[in-house]
């Protein structure tokens, strides 16, 4: 980008907004997209999945790091993964995006064409928004989601003798994120990880298909987000380690490069959005087990005891 290029406050709000929605195509989910005072979007079951989540720079994201695009795409990755979470399909996504007045609006367009390459990969639309002035980067970002006329699947419906699976990979984001901030350019995949997380796209509905009696993303860390689960249901979910070694063992190596524990990276780091259920039989397929509900106090162990190491993510 240069300085010749045009600004936000040049063009102007809803110059950016036309060029922003012009020749995209929404999926036949969408009744009336942008361009009106609210979009209209089919529910096919009568009930919608609905999240939220805000992006915030430098503390989400940073633009040293991510390209525009490469944010576009993170934001809606982790909100898929919340209705995904509860056993839907994302349907379609509503964006405000706040920036200073100079920055570029072609930098406002990449961040759009993120958004579109990622919905695309499960044809999602997005289907309106905002767009304001604002002292940095701040993108908020509304799911919806199409249940297909199942239950929802719920953080608190775990019970003892359950299975505990996963769909994806764990630590990968953390370990991208601890070779950006260490300046080590190695293991590129890594770095893009966490630039750009990759969810199980289908492995929500898929579980709740197979019964799943609980299921949450893994945004904020495997052992934090277990531990939601664990005490929204009142049980004790055992993780195993050897269960959990094919994660490890691929970032163990990596870990020896940055000094970091990848043990901490597999429990404790978030923004994989990988997705955790609970199964009362065997997971389907692209679910693998990593470890058992017991009865007892809320609370999450690893091999019988309690994991003591990285806490997750913290929003405060």
């Amino acid at each position: 980008m240069t300085d010749s290029e045009p600004t936000l406050a040049q063009l102007g709000e809803f110059t950016v907004i036309d060029r922003i929605t012009a020749g995209r195509v929404q999926p036949p989910t969408v009744v009336l997209g942008p361009g009106d005072d609210a979009a209209v979007v089919l529910a096919a079951d009568g009930r919608t999945a609905v999240s939220s989540d805000m992006l915030v720079q430098d503390r989400h994201f940073r633009l040293d790091w991510s390209s525009p695009h490469d944010i576009g795409r993170k934001a809606i990755a982790q909100n898929a993964a919340d209705v995904e979470a509860m056993g839907a399909t994302a349907t379609a996504f509503v964006v405000a995006f706040g920036a200073p007045k100079d920055t570029p609006a072609a930098a406002a367009i990449a961040l759009s064409d993120g958004m579109w390459t990622e919905a695309a990969i499960f044809g999602a639309g997005i289907v309106g928004g905002d767009l304001v002035s604002a002292p940095l980067w701040v993108i908020s970002v509304t799911v919806l989601g199409d249940l297909g006329g199942r239950a929802p699947v719920r953080r608190d419906t775990a019970r003892a003798g359950d299975i505990v699976a996963v769909a994806g990979e764990l630590g990968r984001s953390a370990a991208g994120y601890t070779l950006w901030l260490n300046g080590i350019g190695e293991y590129g995949d890594l770095r893009r990880r966490h630039l750009v997380p990759t969810p199980p796209y289908g492995q929500g509905p898929a579980a709740a298909r197979a019964g799943a009696s609980s299921m949450t993303d893994v945004s904020d860390g495997l052992a934090a987000d277990l531990g939601h689960v664990a005490a929204a249901s009142g049980v004790l979910i055992d993780l195993s380690a050897e269960l959990l070694r094919p994660d490890h063992d691929v970032l163990a190596p990596v870990a020896a490069t940055a000094g970091a524990d990848a043990w901490d990276w597999v429990l404790g780091g978030g923004e994989d959005h990988a997705l955790v259920a609970t199964f009362a039989g065997a997971p389907p397929p692209g679910w693998r087990t990593i470890g058992r509900v017991l009865d007892g106090p809320a609370g999450v162990l690893l091999d019988g005891r309690p994991w003591r190491g990285s806490a997750g993510w913290q929003s405060f």
